[in-house]
Order: C-alpha cells, then sequence, then structure tokens
C-alpha cells in the first residue's frame, strides 16, 4: 500500500469514526420531548401575539391585492423546502437553512410567523423533524425571531443605502444565525443541569457553528437568486407589495 492509497484509508477512516460516533438526530428543528412542559407552553404562548399580528397582516394584503397570493404561497414554499434541507448535528436539534428572510423582507415578519407555522406543522406531522410539542420553540426561533432580525436588517441597510442585493444577502444570512443563536439559548435553558446556563448556551453555539456559518451564506446567496428571478418574472407582484418601487 503506497502513500496515497494509505492517506485515503485514514481519511475514509476518520469519516467512519466521525459518522459512527454522533447519534442520529431524530428531526430538525428542537426534536419531540426534548424540552420540559413548562418550556413548550412558554413558548407557544410568547408566539401568540406574534401569530395574531401575522394573521392580521396577511388579511390585509390579501384584501389589498389579491394576485400576490401567489407569491406570498411561493414564500411559504421556499421556506419548506429550503428549511427541509437538514445536517444532522450533535444534539437534539439539525443544522438547516431557514428560508425566512425572503417572506420577512417582502411581506413583513408577523406575516411570516404564519408560514413558518403551517410549514414547521407540516413538517411535524408529514416528515417527522421537529414535534407537535415543541411546535411554539420552533415557531419562535425560526418564523418569529429569525423574521424580525432579516427585517431589520433589510429596513437598516435601505436607510444607509446599502446596495440591494448586499442588503438583502445580509438579511437573510443574519436572520439565519439569529435563528440558532435563540435555538441554542432554548436548548441551554432546558439542558444545562450539569453546567452553568451561559456554559450550555454556548456549548449548543459551538456545535451549530461549523454547518450553519456555511449554511447561512449559501441560504444569502440563493436568497438574492430568487430576488433576482421575481424581478425579472413577477414585477407587477413585486410592486403590488411594494419592494419593486424601494428597490428602485
Amino acid at each position: 500500500m503506497n502513500g496515497k492509497q494509505k492517506r485515503i484509508l485514514a481519511v475514509c477512516g476518520a469519516f467512519a469514526l466521525y459518522f459512527g460516533l454522533i447519534p442520529a438526530a431524530g428531526a430538525m428543528h428542537i426534536m419531540e420531548g426534548y424540552l420540559p412542559v413548562g418550556f413548550c407552553v412558554l413558548w407557544g404562548v410568547i408566539c401568540l401575539p406574534f401569530l395574531a399580528a401575522g394573521l392580521i397582516s396577511i388579511r390585509k394584503v390579501i384584501n389589498e391585492n389579491r394576485r400576490v397570493l401567489i407569491l406570498l404561497a411561493m414564500s411559504g414554499a421556499f421556506i419548506f423546502v429550503i428549511s427541509s434541507l437538514k445536517i444532522p448535528s450533535w444534539t437534539g436539534s439539525c443544522s438547516h437553512m431557514t428560508g425566512t428572510g425572503l417572506g420577512a423582507i417582502l411581506f413583513g415578519p408577523v406575516a411570516v410567523s404564519i408560514l413558518g407555522l403551517i410549514v414547521l406543522l407540516f413538517q411535524a406531522i408529514l416528515l417527522a423533524h421537529g414535534g407537535l410539542t415543541t411546535l411554539g420553540a420552533n415557531t419562535f426561533s425560526m418564523a418569529v425571531a429569525g423574521p424580525l432580525v432579516s427585517f431589520g436588517v433589510y429596513k437598516l441597510g435601505k436607510k444607509l443605502k446599502v446596495p440591494l442585493y448586499i442588503n438583502v444577502f445580509l438579511a437573510a444570512f443574519l436572520g439565519d444565525l439569529f435563528t440558532y443563536c435563540v435555538t441554542a439559548v432554548q436548548l441551554g435553558l432546558a439542558q444545562h443541569a450539569d453546567t452553568t446556563l451561559p456554559a450550555a448556551i454556548g456549548r449548543f453555539l459551538l456545535v451549530f457553528a461549523p454547518t450553519q456559518l456555511p449554511l447561512a451564506v449559501i441560504e444569502g446567496l440563493l436568497t438574492c437568486m430568487i430576488v433576482m428571478g421575481l424581478e425579472t418574472y413577477a414585477k407587477p407582484e413585486l410592486r403590488a407589495v411594494g419592494f419593486l418601487k424601494e428597490a428602485k
């Protein structure tokens, strides 16, 4: 066996050891039964005002111009597809893109809370990704906290006259990362019996970082590509939601 073959064998062995030692993640997001009942209820209650505002926002947008319903459905489909692509992590959660930045930019953060809830519900029931008891926690991290950051970054970028696509990239990128910061806090709050709370949160952040950072970059680029396509093929809808005028 020559040196090259030995190196290939060593790399294969390292991968086999790596994936053999990592426990299989049962679901994406926070899985069923991983949070105490009290935390599940608490996160669900915190989400209620955002969901109520989201219903009002979506109803208003649709009543003003029904043709944007297609754009709204596309934003929801984008969230569903892109957040279903998961990479196993070492904890009770997986790293994945969120896709919520696009909807937050187009329709605002509260509208995305409804889209995210629908996506998470379907994924929990049909794909066994996440859980029904942890639906509130997952909704808050992915469909409330992340979109709020994406929307805030986008609006701030507009005021600072940041170029459109850089602004869109930063909004999607930072919204994705903040989602996982919130998830790390949620997991740390529930799982810190053997250490301090800051140490537990830091442990979860370190676990997510190697996979989530490149995924956030990819999500930012994909969101820019979607916006480019919409500017080409969905100008009336973008005008209806006010995005095209803002872009100009």
